[in-house]
């Protein structure tokens, strides 16, 4: 089996650490990423970290996760509240998906109180900020061991 966490990451979250840090925080998502891979290594996992800001180019990673990786960590973004694409993609797969926001959609604006990724995953973690990466990683952890 393999050890390879996926960690994706969607639409404008590469604007991170300038992107409304009142709301995301100050780190960057290189910082994010590179917190995914020390957490990992202490897991046992080698995580593949990934962004896109195009909905089809996420579906094509989850697709190559289904093939390759153990897990998978998706913080969808926006997308999170509008993909059934995504939804879809996660549910033709047989690999555990754990959805990640940063902020607590449930707080926020009415239109993101409603994941449509939620249905398909394993679980979600939201509202503890850039630690919900390392939460998730370690819920996979469990998932999988």
């Amino acid at each position: 089996m393999s050890n390879t966490i996926f960690v994706l990451n969607g639409p404008n979250l590469n604007m991170l650490g300038k992107r409304e840090p009142g709301v995301y925080g100050g780190k960057t998502l290189k910082d994010i990423e590179n917190d995914c891979v020390a957490a990992g290594e202490g897991l046992g996992f080698s995580v593949e970290c990934h962004q896109s800001n195009h909905e089809g180019v996420l579906v094509d990673l989850l697709h190559e996760a289904g093939e390759r990786a153990a897990g998978i960590v998706i913080n969808p973004g926006a997308y999170g509240h509008t993909s059934i694409a995504l939804h879809d993609a996660i549910r033709a797969i047989s690999v555990p998906v754990v959805e990640v926001h940063i902020s607590n959609i449930h707080a926020r604006e009415e239109f993101r109180h409603k994941s449509m990724i939620a249905p398909a995953a394993k679980g979600m973690v939201c509202g503890f900020g850039p630690y919900g990466y390392i939460m998730a990683l370690n819920a996979l952890k469990n998932i999988t061991a």
